[in-house]
């Protein structure tokens, strides 16, 4: 290398350590700075530790509010433990005095005529069973009756001749055809009673009677005077009325607590003072899609004729639900979603608990889960130990 060479490289190196020398120090400091920020710490190793169980000890800590002792004062905060007692229910609910269908009659006619008397003209009026309601006029009837006398006067002149083969042939076709009239008129409704007598007296009757077969009230008569009847025709609608039927409307969510023999009291406001004893019947397997009710019978006495169909009455029908776990009404939260009951954890602290309610009845509510007997909850107050759990942040 040349001296011009040597001193060009001398040259170079001087400058160089001189912009070594001279750089701003901040330089150095905040690329180191930024070396550092990309860089996380390690973390140490009780920090390593105690996280995760930081973190299973709030999982396992339940969600709980605190209402100091002299705030649950301030508030009107009382507390109520859940017991296991005796629970009984009262359902008053209204009720329709009904015909007792097992009691109801009716007369039709089962062949063709004309009514030509009908001692029993007006609905309501009170008929006892066998006595005559119509007396009716028909060829038919008139024309068997005639059959039935001659086949009479034939067996009659047939026993007066000797024993012969012919007088026995002739004897058993004469009584068959007697019998065979004596039938058919038992199949119009004819009695026999009314039979014997056409046969002893050996005349026809231009008309037939026809009797009451209940005791009771006549409470549709669609016949008439000189009307035309015709089979099948129903002439009288008689109901019994020493026995009625009561019916009594219950909420669709009281049905499964109705059992048949279950005890009632019916009372009328007809009636001041008066109450009847009775027990249910039937329970009807139906219920209104309109009210959403189904119906429950209950059976009454009524000799002296005071109750009568369609009389408005209220029914207590009494349920002995036996030993539940209970707590007030008012201990109990109705989110609409959910029921939440706030339940004393001591030292002022209260926990938001869910629970499944059943039957409700006297002020009291059936705890079917959620709660155990013995636990404290908070009776009054509830809502203002709710506000102050949402104000926390409490979730339920």
């Amino acid at each position: 290398m040349n001296k011009k060479g040597i001193i060009i490289a001398a040259s170079v190196l001087i400058l160089l350590g001189a912009a070594v020398f001279f750089m701003p120090k901040d330089w150095i400091s905040a690329e180191k700075v930024k070396e550092e920020a990309a860089t996380p710490p390690p973390a140490t190793a009780r920090q390593a530790e105690t996280a995760p169980q930081q973190q299973e000890a709030e999982e396992e800590e339940p969600s709980t509010v605190e209402i100091p002792p002299e705030k649950q004062q301030l508030i009107g905060v009382k507390l109520v433990e859940a017991t296991v007692v005796p629970l009984k229910k009262t359902i008053r609910t209204a009720g329709r005095i009904e015909y007792d269908e097992r009691r109801l009659a009716t007369v039709n006619t089962k062949f063709e005529g004309w009514v030509e008397r009908l001692p029993v003209n007006y609905t309501g009026q009170y008929v006892k069973k066998g006595a005559p309601l119509a007396e009716i006029y028909s060829p038919e009837l008139l024309a068997t009756q005639q059959e039935l006398l001659n086949a009479l006067r034939w067996v009659r002149q047939e026993e007066g001749r000797a024993d012969t083969k012919l007088k026995e042939m002739l004897t058993r076709d004469a009584s068959s055809v007697v019998e065979a009239a004596r039938q058919r008129l038992r199949l119009w409704d004819i009695s026999d009673k009314q039979i014997r007598q056409i046969e002893e007296t050996g005349r026809t009757v231009r008309t037939l009677t026809l009797y009451s077969p209940v005791s009771g009230y006549v409470i549709e008569k669609p016949v008439l005077q000189g009307m035309r009847v015709m089979p099948g025709d129903k002439l009288f609608d008689i109901a019994d009325l020493s026995s009625v039927w009561v019916i009594a409307d219950i909420y669709e969510y009281e049905i499964p607590l109705m059992k048949d023999g279950q005890s009632a009291r019916i009372s009328l406001s007809y009636l001041p003072g008066r109450e009847f004893s009775s027990r249910i019947d039937f329970v009807y397997p139906t219920l209104s899609a309109e009210t959403r009710t189904g119906k429950v019978r209950f059976s009454i006495a009524n000799p002296q004729g005071l109750l009568k169909p369609q009389m408005f009455t209220t029914v207590e029908i009494g349920l002995d639900l036996g030993k539940r776990l209970v707590v007030p009404e008012e201990a109990v939260m109705d989110t609409g979603v959910r029921k939440i009951v706030y339940v004393d954890k001591g030292e002022g602290y209260f926990e938001p608990r869910e629970v499944s309610t059943g039957v409700s009845a006297d002020g009291m509510t059936e705890v079917i889960k959620g709660l155990q007997a013995g636990e404290k909850v908070a009776r009054s107050a509830n809502f203002l130990i709710d506000a102050e759990a949402r104000l926390k942040g409490i979730v339920h």
